[in-house]
């Protein structure tokens, strides 16, 4: 009985290693992300799109200094992993908050934030996002530049 289970375990594994994917980092095109939800310069990568029955997709978003996402809630939450440099996130009535590379932020699904570069320095991160109902995140409005430049002032 163990070695027929073991037997079913290993050829369970060897299906999914044969049809696992890869794709060249080389091959992912960076797109400019759409001003109607970006402030600045801010390009996009998405990396890996959701597979059913999975829910997850990855992108890998890079901000130059300054650029910043606008308000946004996401239905199942978000969590983004900072690659390089630092940036600043913010929930609505919250704290802005200093993030920099190895830094992983989780936010609750509906809780409306923001997040992007410093004003001097560039931050790229990771964003895991799930989709629930075929969205994934609802754009709201521009974060003011005076709220940004508060962010310079009261980060912590």
């Amino acid at each position: 009985m163990r070695a027929t289970v073991l037997t079913a375990a290993v050829a369970i594994l060897m299906a999914t290693a044969s049809s696992a994917q890869v794709t060249h980092q080389k091959d992912i095109e960076a797109k400019p992300a759409p001003a109607d939800n970006f402030t600045g310069t801010v390009t996009l990568k998405a990396l890996a799109k959701p597979q059913p029955p999975g829910q997850a997709s990855i992108g890998l978003v890079t901000f130059a200094p300054g650029a910043r996402s606008h308000w946004h809630t996401h239905p199942a939450g978000q969590t983004f992993i900072v690659t390089d440099g630092c940036g600043w996130t913010q929930k609505q009535g919250g704290a802005v908050r200093r993030v920099c590379k190895g830094d992983v932020v989780t936010v609750a699904p509906g809780v409306k934030h923001w997040h992007g570069a410093t004003a001097t320095t560039q931050m790229a991160h990771l964003a895991v996002t799930e989709t629930v109902g075929g969205r994934n995140v609802d754009w709201l409005e521009a974060v003011s530049g005076a709220d940004y430049r508060a962010a310079a002032r009261t980060a912590k």
